[in-house]
């Protein structure tokens, strides 16, 4: 098998594994109970978070965790005080929420729960600045731009955004505004790959995830700072501070803060190796257009094979073991066109056509020059089909 869509899931390491299994046999306490074990597990509990937490740059005080990215974008979004029934003086509908318009569901489909509006991307997948200023006007209390993209791994300036919010929250200042300004982050897909900080950023609430840095499932965690004002979305035992009740995942943490220590060692490291294996994989393909060529991750890749039906092209790598993705798992299992590739201005026939590749820890250098040959393989003989039924 090779495996080329890690930025879907990426398989728990075997470290996070062996850090992960004594809290499912042994040290199984409820952290929230009296006695001495349930404390010490505790204690661990918390320290892990402090390591998650000092990954990027925070406090263990200054996260919550949920059971994944999507809860954590949900509960980013409770700091809102408006909502979208509200009208302006001009009798206006309120546009609380701003969001980049390539952002994963989970943003887009709570920020339309608030009046959101959606900012422009370039052709290249990077925000559109001069957009989104015009559209920042005194009744937006959010902006939401993902730091890397889960479809085309673009990075996008998150430190000029946050310069420009700074800038916004000043002007108001000085004619009275007191409307809250606040920038969130999905930096999910960028966890394994970028040197995060949550201040260098300017990031008032940020979203990480476990499944994407070779650690367990199920478990995020949202950067909380002391501007921003959650409501939370469970209640009940009142742990994580009374934002995310219900008996803590102490394995799950245990895995992400192991995931993180180790994706902290490595990031230089994996960063050249992904380069130097893109670099093969593109000299030796062949008959593709290349769809984003800066400013992404170091591990992703995306291609457009005009003319060629991208889901028969996954199956036919399938039967040989090769995995790939047209873009978002959970959108691509639905049958449903990227609205990413849609963004930054590709046809029909290019989004049907277009492939993302993930490079990832399960790959060496001899998988990639493999993986040319069978893909070269395949596309011309699927090209080879299409002429013969002309």
């Amino acid at each position: 098998m090779i495996y080329l869509d890690h930025a879907a899931a990426t398989p728990v390491s075997k470290k996070v594994l062996e850090a992960m299994e004594p809290y499912f046999l042994h040290d199984f306490f409820n952290p929230s109970a009296a006695y001495l074990p349930a404390k010490k597990v505790n204690a661990n509990y918390e320290a892990a978070k402090g390591t998650i937490a000092h990954a990027i740059g925070a406090k263990a005080s200054d996260l919550i965790i949920t059971a994944g990215a999507t809860e954590a974008n949900n509960l980013a979004f409770t700091s809102i005080d408006c909502v979208d029934s509200r009208q302006s003086l001009s009798g206006q509908s309120i546009k609380s929420v701003l969001y980049l318009e390539t952002e994963h569901d989970s943003v887009r489909r709570v920020a339309e729960q608030y009046g959101g509006e959606a900012i422009r991307v370039l052709p290249n997948g990077l925000i559109d600045l001069n957009d989104f200023k015009d559209k920042l006007t005194d009744d937006v209390e959010l902006v939401s731009v993902a730091l890397a993209n889960n479809e085309l791994g673009t990075i996008q300036p998150l430190a000029e955004i946050a310069a420009i919010i700074r800038e916004a929250k000043l002007d108001r200042l000085k004619r009275g505004i007191k409307t809250q300004l606040l920038l969130h982050s999905d930096a999910s897909q960028a966890l394994n790959l970028l040197d995060i900080n949550v201040a260098r950023l300017g990031i008032d609430l940020l979203t990480i995830n476990s499944a994407k840095v070779y650690g367990p499932k199920g478990v995020g965690a949202l950067y909380v700072s002391h501007e921003a004002r959650l409501k939370p979305l469970t209640l009940g035992g009142g742990q994580e501070n009374g934002f995310r009740s219900g008996t803590e995942n102490v394995p799950g943490v245990i895995g992400f803060a192991k995931a993180l220590e180790i994706a902290k060692k490595h990031l230089t490291s994996n960063r050249k190796k992904y380069t130097t294996w893109r670099k093969i994989l593109l000299a030796e393909l062949q008959g593709y257009e290349l769809v984003n060529k800066k400013h992404m991750l170091d591990n992703f890749i995306v291609l457009c094979y005009n003319g060629i039906d991208a889901e028969r092209l996954i199956f036919l790598l399938e039967e040989k073991q090769v995995y790939v993705s047209t873009g978002a798992a959970c959108a691509a299992s639905k049958g449903v066109r990227s609205h990413v590739l849609k963004a930054i201005g590709l046809t029909d026939e290019q989004i049907a056509g277009s492939l993302r590749i993930s490079l990832g820890e399960t790959n060496d250098e001899s998988q990639i020059h493999e993986v040319a040959r069978i893909m070269n393989e395949v596309v011309a003989t699927e090209r080879k089909r299409l002429e013969n039924n002309e």
